[in-house]
């Protein structure tokens, strides 16, 4: 699919074998929802992530022996650690010191300059990236600092939300550079999409770092969906960003599954089979809400099937549907009681309402 997109052009960072950054592809990540003490638990859910695609994964580590733990969690899975660290400095040396490939500092609760420097100094020796991870929920604790006084003496503090959070992360990433060290991504997330967009594009453009998109707190499935799809989507669609994590209160699954789909709808990357399915009206001559869910369920139910990247229509009328049908590389024009299948843009045979599924499915394994 061509995007017409134009994507920022920002430094590269590696988190274990996955470039971040530097024209690769927007990453997908997720969080786990375990106890990251529970070397088990978190191991198990991990490997379920594997499998659906999630290629970075963040554990929160909010104790000692949560740091202890990551050593034997890496040994287990596959796919790149990132350390989830708040208030406790010690905590992300321990992380490191445990083989994580990358850490996440929040600029809100980790502000002593020596800390910090202890930190930098390990992520340096250890080879690994440092993000910088705002939130907005948080972001108070900065313009508190000692560290925000040294670095911005007699600035005042940012009257709009968004403001603070891309103010926020622009200084603590010039504490870094003050460091000498450069191997940074951003995050600014909010739960409200309106000043989550705004913070990304401001600090997109005074910086090349690579950003980590998302929209905090965003909700149950069905509100994160939509907030992640306007918020992350929108930004996509700027060339702003280079890898996300959908943020559900729910399965981390469906984060990664999110993801893709965003993704997928802005041209950015494949994601396997896509269903495209028209909502009916009352020109409709066959029942295709049923017959877009069954083909979907099965679709769902065949993980092989997932990693083919083509999409397959279900139209019911012969207003879009022929079109439709023929810029895909599988799709059904329904009529009254029949549809006519389409195949690499062209009519093939016409098959009864009531095979219109099992035959759509022989096709789909054929491709």
């Amino acid at each position: 699919m061509e995007t017409g997109i134009k994507r920022r052009k920002t430094r590269a960072v590696y988190i274990g074998r996955v470039k971040v950054g530097g024209g690769a592809p927007v990453s997908v990540q997720s969080m786990t929802k375990t106890d990251s003490s529970d070397i088990g638990a978190t191991v198990r859910q991990i490997k379920e992530l594997e499998k659906i695609g999630c290629e970075i994964i963040r554990l929160a580590i909010p104790t000692h022996q949560a740091a202890l733990a990551l050593a034997q969690i890496k040994k287990k899975i596959s796919i790149p650690i990132e350390a989830d660290i708040h208030f406790n400095p010690k905590l992300a040396l321990e992380s490191i010191k445990q083989g994580v490939d990358s850490v996440r500092l929040n600029p809100g609760n980790i502000t002593d300059p020596e800390a910090i420097k202890a930190i930098v100094k390990s992520a340096r020796q250890a080879g690994i990236p440092i993000r910088v991870g705002l939130n907005s929920g948080s972001v108070k604790g900065w313009f508190k600092s000692g560290l925000r006084r040294a670095i911005a003496p007699g600035k005042s503090i940012p009257k709009s939300n968004w403001q603070s959070i891309s103010e926020a992360a622009l200084e603590y990433t010039k504490y870094l550079q003050l460091l000498h060290f450069n191997d940074i991504m951003i995050s600014l997330k909010a739960s409200d999409v309106v000043t989550t967009v705004n913070a990304y594009r401001y600090v997109a453009g005074k910086c090349n770092y690579p950003l980590h998109l998302g929209v905090t707190a965003s909700g149950t499935i069905e509100d994160a969906t939509i907030k992640s799809a306007i918020g992350i989507g929108g930004l996509l669609l700027d060339g702003i960003g280079d890898t996300l994590r959908v943020s559900v209160t729910g399965a981390p699954h469906d984060e990664v599954k999110i993801g893709y789909k965003i993704l997928q709808s802005v041209g950015l990357r494949k994601a396997g089979l896509e269903v495209i399915s028209c909502p009916t009206c009352g020109r409709c001559e066959m029942d295709i809400v049923r017959i877009a869910g069954k083909v979907k369920s099965l679709v769902e139910s065949m993980p092989a099937l997932k990693r083919k990247d083509a999409r397959v229509a279900i139209m019911g009328c012969v207003v879009n549907g022929p079109g439709e049908a023929e810029d895909c590389e599988l799709g059904i024009a329904g009529g009254d009681g029949f549809g006519f299948l389409f195949k690499q843009g062209k009519r093939i045979r016409k098959i009864p309402e009531a095979k219109i599924v099992s035959e759509l499915i022989k096709e789909i394994k054929a491709l």
